[in-house]
């Protein structure tokens, strides 16, 4: 008998693939024995495409059972489909009757409804000027907000008042209308003729309201020069004096004597009754205004330590200076110029 035996068949697949494993392994040597390309910046590299081969590996199972296949299992979702939209064929002829209709419904209702009429305007800035009277002036009280107009308002309140430097008006959706003023501050109490009036800074006259502090009182016995119209406001008034003679009369305002009331004349311009018993003549000239009050304080100063009582005293032209001495006797009077 023979000692030789038939493999089984577990002995043969595992033969199988030892011989498998053996013959991959040959098959990576050589190829990580090939040489590489070589790449340079001017040689283009030629990619290396290596198709890994696909391996089957078989298991042979002696199980005796039937094969068992199990398929992917197919979903269907529902359709859905959304519903037409109706078609619209553009007709300008009914789009432009649409607007109209609409326009012509807002129109009505701008109009109609109280909700866009002014009960009454908003004034600021007023102090001597009552709202009740700018409003009366203004006549918004129940008009209609779309047919205010703030151009004219701010004219109407400009040329009925001439204290005003400024009037602007604004209009305010659904029923709102503010008026800002600024008004003038004055600094004289020009009296003339049994009248008076404020005179502003600029030289504009307006009419007194109420009281105001700390003005310099100026008794006029002639009229004065009528100033020079300098501001480009259409709606402001042309000055009653000039300027310059009211920055005169507030260098002046200081060195009025208690009890006496700065004058105008003409002829002399500023001045004023001193209790000593003297009348003094300043002119209109602002420029050169501090230096007449120097040379005045220092002719007194003179004539009262030489016991000398004039009656007249002219700075009006600062270096010529003049003083006036009372009549002694029938017509003799005395005049040195200084």
């Amino acid at each position: 008998m023979s000692d030789r035996r038939n493999p089984t068949r577990a002995e043969q697949v595992r033969r199988r693939r030892v011989e498998r494993s053996a013959k991959e392994m040959q098959q990576a040597a050589k190829q990580a024995t090939k040489p590489m390309v070589k790449v340079t910046s001017r040689t283009p590299t030629i990619p290396m495409m290596v198709t890994p081969k696909k391996q089957s590996r078989r298991f042979n199972i002696a199980l005796g059972m039937p094969d068992f296949h199990l398929k992917k299992p197919r979903l269907s979702l529902p359709k859905f489909s959304m519903p037409r939209m109706p078609k619209f064929h553009a007709n300008w002829r009914l789009g432009a009757m649409i607007l109209a209709l609409v326009f012509g419904a807002a129109l009505v209702l701008a109009f109609q409804l109280p909700y866009f009429y002014v009960p009454s305007a908003s004034v600021f800035g007023n102090n001597r000027i009552a709202s009740e009277e700018i409003n009366g002036i203004l006549g918004v009280s129940g008009q209609n907000i779309f047919t205010v107009q703030p151009e004219e308002l701010e004219r109407r309140l400009r040329l009925n008042y001439p204290e005003l430097v400024s009037a602007q008006v604004d209009v305010y959706l659904p029923n709102y209308v503010y008026v800002t003023v600024t008004e003038r501050q004055p600094v004289l109490l020009w009296q003339q003729n049994g009248g008076y009036t404020w005179i502003d800074s600029t030289g504009v006259a307006f009419r007194p309201r109420g009281d105001a502090a700390g003005l310099l009182a100026v008794d006029a016995v002639d009229a004065p020069p009528a100033g020079i119209q300098t501001s480009t406001d259409p709606y402001s008034p042309p000055p009653f004096i000039q300027k310059e003679m009211v920055d005169a009369a507030l260098a002046l305002a200081p060195l009025v004597p208690a009890g006496s009331t700065l004058t105008y004349t003409a002829a002399d311009g500023f001045g004023w009754a001193d209790p000593r018993g003297w009348q003094v003549a300043f002119g209109t000239s602002s420029n050169d205004m501090p230096l007449k009050i120097r040379v005045y304080q220092a002719l007194v100063e003179t004539l009262t330590q030489s016991g000398k009582s004039p009656t007249f005293i002219s700075v009006v032209h600062p270096d010529g200076p003049y003083y006036r001495m009372a009549e002694t006797g029938s017509e003799n009077s005395t005049e040195e110029n200084q």
